[in-house]
C-alpha cells in the first residue's frame, strides 16, 4: 500500500484538552497534561501511525488574549502551527460555556483556508441538549468538513477521529521513523516533565509565574544521565512555596520528576533542582529558545 503523511494542527482555547487528545492519538504520553489552563507553551509534535498513514500532530499552546511577552509568543506559536497544515482540528470543551477564550479561537479559525475538523471534547461530562445545540451552532458558523464528539481522557471516539485523519492525509513518504513518537529533544522533555510536576503538586499556589531551565546535561559512561535544572519564579514568596518547609516540597517535586524522566528516557537519571528568583525571567531570550518559542516583540 502507498504511504501517506500529513501535518495536523490542533488548536483551541486553553484547557480544551488538546494535549490529552495528542497523547490519545499517539497512544503514548508525549505532551504534558495538567488541570490548569495554558499548560502547553511551545508547539510540540506528536507522531501517530494509523495503517499506512503517519500523522504529524502539532500540539499548540491555547489561544487566548495575550498580555505579556510570553503570552504573545505562545499565541503566535499556536497560529504558526496551523500554517500549511493538511488539517486543522479545532478542539472545544463541550462541557464549558463559550466564553471569551473560546471566542478568540473561533474568531481565529473563521476565514482560514485550511480544511477544518471540529472536535467537541469532554462529551462524557457535557449535557446532551447543550451538546447538540453547540454542535449545530458551531457547524453553522464554521462550516467544518467534519464534526467529531469525543472524550479524549478515556479514548471514546478517538479511534474514529484517527481513522478519518489517516484517510484524509496526502500520499507521500513518512517524515519520521516508525518508532519515533515526538520531535521534542530529551532536554525539552525533561524540563517539561519537571514543569508538569510543579503544576500537579502546587496546584493554585503557584500561578504561571514559573519556568524550568536545563543548566547542565551529562550522559555518563555507565548509561545514566545527570541533569541540573533551575526553577525560575518571579518572587521570594513563590520560591518559598516551591521549596516548602525545610525544602520538603522541592524534594517531593524532584523525586516525582526524576522517576518520570527516567521512565521517559529509559535510563537511570540523577536530577538536581534549585530555585531562583528572577522577576523578569520571561524577558530572557535564551529561555524562549530552550522551550521552543520565538521571541515576541
Amino acid at each position: 500500500m502507498t504511504q501517506k503523511c500529513g501535518l495536523i494542527a490542533i488548536l483551541g482555547a486553553p484547557n480544551a484538552g488538546k494535549s490529552t487528545l495528542v497523547n490519545a492519538l499517539v497512544g503514548e504520553k508525549v505532551a504534558i497534561v495538567s488541570p490548569k489552563a495554558q499548560t502547553t507553551r511551545a508547539r510540540l509534535m506528536g507522531i501517530a501511525i494509523e495503517g499506512e498513514a503517519q500523522l504529524i500532530l502539532v500540539d499548540t499552546p491555547g489561544i487566548f488574549e495575550p498580555h505579556r511577552r510570553l503570552d504573545r509568543a505562545m499565541v503566535a506559536a499556536a497560529w504558526e502551527g496551523a500554517e500549511d497544515a493538511d488539517r486543522t482540528l479545532l478542539v472545544i470543551d463541550a462541557a464549558a460555556k463559550v466564553g471569551a477564550r473560546v471566542e478568540a479561537a473561533l474568531s481565529g479559525v473563521e476565514g482560514r483556508t485550511e480544511p477544518l475538523v471540529l472536535v467537541l471534547n469532554k462529551v462524557d461530562i457535557a449535557k446532551k441538549d447543550a451538546l447538540l445545540t453547540l454542535a449545530q451552532d458551531l457547524s453553522s458558523r464554521l462550516k467544518p468538513e467534519a464534526v467529531f464528539m469525543i472524550a479524549a481522557s478515556n479514548g471514546d471516539g478517538v479511534a474514529d477521529l484517527k481513522a478519518y485523519l489517516a484517510a484524509a492525509m496526502p500520499e507521500g513518504p513518512w517524515h519520521y521513523p516508525a518508532d519515533q513518537l515526538s520531535d521534542a529533544t530529551d532536554r525539552m522533555v525533561a524540563a517539561e516533565i519537571t514543569r508538569e510536576q510543579l503544576y500537579l503538586q502546587l496546584h493554585a499556589e503557584l500561578p504561571y509565574a514559573s519556568a524550568v531551565e536545563t543548566e547542565k546535561w551529562e550522559d555518563r559512561k555507565d548509561g545514566s544521565t545527570v541533569i541540573h535544572q533551575q526553577i525560575l519564579v518571579e518572587r521570594d514568596s513563590q520560591k518559598a512555596i516551591v521549596l516548602g518547609k525545610g525544602g520538603a516540597q522541592l524534594k517531593k517535586i524532584g523525586q516525582a520528576a526524576r522517576e518520570a524522566i527516567a521512565d521517559q528516557l529509559g535510563r537511570k537519571v540523577h536530577l538536581f533542582l534549585h530555585v531562583k528568583v528572577n522577576p523578569k525571567w520571561d524577558e530572557d531570550r535564551g529561555l524562549y529558545k530552550d522551550i521552543g518559542l520565538e521571541w515576541a516583540d
